[in-house]
């Protein structure tokens, strides 16, 4: 019995070895599934952030596919996505925002640098609609059908890889 107990602890830096090599191996599913894809947006009613342009509201986003970007002027990803943004404008794509926790004034300015892609801008000051839509942080994308379903959720900046993704999920949408 003895000399079993002498080979226990090398067993079980074995075991322990092969759980870890398996990991690095085979490496679970990373991906974020969102449990509000398939389901309608929740009920949303963000007032304007800006003055020359409409706030959020849930019924005006109905009647056509379009994206429903989270994004905020402090975000460094946000810079990044932006030129995607304005090619996705560019093809014709109804782009409306929720600017976090963000200023009239921060959020004009990054525009102004940046590109202004979105036709509706929300402020949500204490991110209750970005966390309503399943939203861990900003950069988030969200497809809308025309029935006003959340059909596809991008999570992170929009890279240029991802624009013909959100196109095709787009037109899957109408």
């Amino acid at each position: 019995m003895r000399r079993l107990l002498i080979w226990a602890p090398l067993v079980l830096f074995a075991l322990v070895f092969a759980l870890v090599a398996s990991g690095l191996l085979k490496p679970g599913d990373r991906t974020v599934h969102s449990a509000m894809v398939g389901k309608s947006l929740p009920e949303l009613a963000l007032p304007p952030l800006l003055p020359d342009r409409p706030g959020i509201a849930t019924g005006e986003l109905k009647g056509k596919p379009r994206l429903l970007n989270v994004f905020a002027s402090w975000c460094i990803p946000c810079i990044a996505e932006a030129p995607q943004l304005t090619k996705l404008k560019q093809a014709g794509v109804e782009i409306d925002a929720i600017a976090v926790r963000d200023t009239p004034e921060a959020v004009q300015a990054f525009l102004a640098r940046h590109g202004d892609p979105y036709a509706r801008i929300g402020d949500d000051k204490a991110s209750r609609a970005q966390l309503a839509l399943g939203s861990a942080g900003v950069p988030e994308t969200f497809v809308i059908d025309a029935a006003g379903r959340i059909a596809y959720q991008h999570i992170g900046e929009i890279r240029e890889e991802d624009v013909l993704k959100l196109l095709g999920e787009l037109e899957k949408a109408k």
